[in-house]
């Protein structure tokens, strides 16, 4: 019930006023404004039952919890609802009381609509007036802004821009031909999007704001290369989820960034099924101070699970990680442990104690050049020796799921890095295999499961190009590019997240899960449109192709030759068959990669040639490091040729 303060009995006053007007203008109307005597008696006698039947109503409906200066479409809904409740009240009231009075029934009908003109009006009024005091001033200051869209997201944008003294809102662009020459909130729709360069050029222009939340990312994107073109910055929300629902705030406006320009259209997830998964268990990350990892203990933190355990190496990334899902995640029950893949105690300790019923395994040696000379060894021992340990102890503890983190890398690898991780998807196919049983002829799944799931670049990981390029970007350049026709695939890391684990809870053992990169990139027109997205251009921030690095292919595949694809009823998600690989061949590879035995570059690489056949060894690696052959002449330990 709203509180009898000053301000609530000054509205209760002015309503009462208003249903006395009403209902005697109601009789007015009703006789031409010529009210006979016996009428204007009739009026009197009816209008002190009226009004205070009428007051009752629309205290009960709440009409007085409002604030005028907020009314909005709700309170004018409010009010009809009341009014038109009171006006059959009144009629049954006369009904009941049998006066004999004759009370005509076009009065019955005028006055609600009398009342809801009053009353509605009067609030509206109201709010126009302290708007256009308080926002009325500042309108004409501001810097002038462009909005791209015209529905429902750029409306209510557009209410915020009235009131904000740094923006002033000259106009909409909208392709949809049946909202040109238009208004919104007495702004006129300009033009189509493709007119951008002509009225930013008009009216003094170098801003935008996308709102176009239920567009395709293909006609955000294209929105972008406009405003490029147009040499206006764009700006948008922290989410277009945001714009859509109406929750804006001028103050979160922010540039166009890389990820809006080459992100893609949201992941369906299977809610219900991940919930089942994942919540109240205990789920084991390992790597998870890492970009995928710790991404990866966000996206399962929305499931609630029992424990998440968080196991990583380094142990600045885990504190940091830690920081944040304790400051975000209350409630969550987290453990964090450092450890190493390969520490087959520690990890039996962990595991033994949790028991995970899921494991997503993301701790890898992921950089190509830093694992190509003087690591391959390294690289190998942390990726297949290194899965084979976590594999293993899933195995003994009895997880569910295994889901193993692999990379378009593994396919047709010309690198340490991307052959160690072929190895690693061939070890969890080895152990998939051992723990099948045949029953009449066909396969069933007994114990762990092991899933993998295989996919590109992700934007902003750690030892990525894009956080690099902007570093170059920000010393002033050169942004350096390996060849002008290098690509990539690129995805997010939330969606990257987000379909390992839809691929997680749809595999059913043995699969690699091939993740839908879309299109490849240029590395080189990406560096250029990081270069204007700062704010300059080529001119200014040359861009220096560098050659190759070893191990560096000119572009990734996603599946290896050998190999085809099977659909899923995910989108995003096929599976490819690669070649099996049996027990003997298994502990073959172990054999050879837990030997304690340091081997040499040149060494891994040619067994590397043995177990990964389609590994095609990169010549450019194989040499010593200049450096180092300097180091060796001076000393004396050159070798003979």
């Amino acid at each position: 019930m709203a509180k009898l303060n000053s301000r609530t009995l000054l509205v209760v006053l002015h309503d009462m006023c208003a249903a006395a007007a009403a209902w005697s203008l109601a009789y007015l109307l009703r006789f031409n404004f010529d009210l006979p005597e016996s009428f204007a008696a009739e009026l009197r006698q009816t209008l002190v039952w009226v009004a205070p039947l009428q007051m009752a109503i629309f205290w009960q409906f709440g009409l007085y919890r409002g604030v005028w200066r907020y009314a909005s479409t709700a309170d004018l809904r409010r009010i009809v609802l009341a009014v038109m409740f009171s006006a059959a009240s009144v009629s049954m009231l006369f009904w009941m009381l049998r006066l004999g009075l004759i009370i005509p029934r076009s009065v019955l009908v005028i006055d609600p609509l009398l009342l809801i003109l009053m009353m509605g009006g009067s609030r509206f009024a109201y709010r126009m007036l302290k708007e256009q005091k308080l926002y009325g001033p500042i309108k004409m200051r501001g810097e002038p802004v462009l909005v791209l869209g015209a529905g429902d997201a750029a409306a209510s944008l557009a209410n915020e821009l009235a009131k904000s003294r740094e923006w002033r809102l000259v106009g909409f662009l909208e392709d949809n031909a049946g909202r040109q020459g238009r208004t919104l909130n007495g702004v006129r729709v300009l033009g189509g999007l493709e007119s951008l360069s002509e009225w930013a050029g008009r009216f003094g222009v170098a801003h935008a704001i996308i709102a176009m939340p239920s567009s395709s990312h293909q006609q955000r994107k294209r929105a972008i290369q406009l405003c490029n073109a147009a040499k206006v910055k764009a700006l948008t929300v922290p989410s277009f989820d945001d714009l859509l629902s109406g929750r804006i705030a001028i103050s979160q406006l922010r540039a166009v960034e890389l990820d809006d320009l080459l992100g893609r259209d949201p992941v369906s997830l299977d809610g219900e099924g991940l919930q089942e998964l994942l919540g109240g268990r205990a789920v084991l990350v390992t790597g998870a101070g890492g970009s995928i990892g710790s991404e990866l203990c966000r996206q399962i933190a929305r499931f609630k699970p029992g424990v998440l355990l968080l196991y990583e190496q380094n142990e600045f990334a885990l504190y940091t990680i830690e920081q944040e899902l304790r400051a975000s995640c209350d409630g969550l029950y987290c453990e964090f442990l450092i450890g190493d893949v390969r520490d087959e105690s520690r990890l039996d300790e962990v595991m033994g104690k949790y028991r995970p019923a899921v494991v997503f395994h993301a701790a890898a040696y992921k950089h190509v050049p830093l694992m190509e000379q003087r690591n391959a060894w390294q690289a190998v021992r942390n990726n297949v020796l290194g899965t084979w340990c976590v594999a293993q102890a899933a195995q003994r503890h009895g997880a569910a799921k295994f889901v193993l983190i692999s990379t378009d890398k593994a396919v047709n690898p010309t690198n340490v890095m991307g052959a160690s991780k072929r190895l690693a998807e061939m070890v969890c196919q080895a152990l998939q295999g051992q723990h099948s049983l045949s029953l009449v002829g066909e396969k069933r799944e007994v114990g762990t499961r092991f899933v993998i799931v295989r996919f590109g670049n992700v934007l902003g990981s750690t030892g990525s190009v894009i956080p690099k390029f902007r570093e170059q970007i920000a010393r002033g350049g050169p942004v350096t590019v390996t060849h002008p026709d290098i690509t990539r695939y690129f995805m997010s890391i939330p969606e990257a997240a987000q379909l390992v684990l839809q691929a997680g809870l749809m595999g059913k053992g043995g699969e690699i899960f091939v993740l839908d990169m879309g299109e490849p990139v240029r590395i080189a027109d990406l560096a250029k449109d990081l270069i204007r997205l700062s704010g300059m251009h080529e001119d200014e921030i040359k861009i220096e192709f560098t050659g190759l690095r070893p191990g560096e292919k000119l572009y990734e595949e996603l599946l290896a030759d050998n190999e085809h694809t099977l659909s899923t009823p995910h989108p995003k998600l096929r599976i490819a068959r690669a070649r099996a690989v049996d027990t003997a061949w298994l502990e073959t590879l172990l054999a050879w990669a837990g030997s304690r035995t340091v081997q040499s570059d040149m060494e891994v690489k040619h067994a590397l040639e043995k177990w990964v056949p389609e590994y095609a060894l990169d010549t450019k690696s194989c040499g010593e490091a200049p450096w180092l052959l300097d180091s060796q002449a001076s000393s004396g330990l050159a070798r003979k040729p």
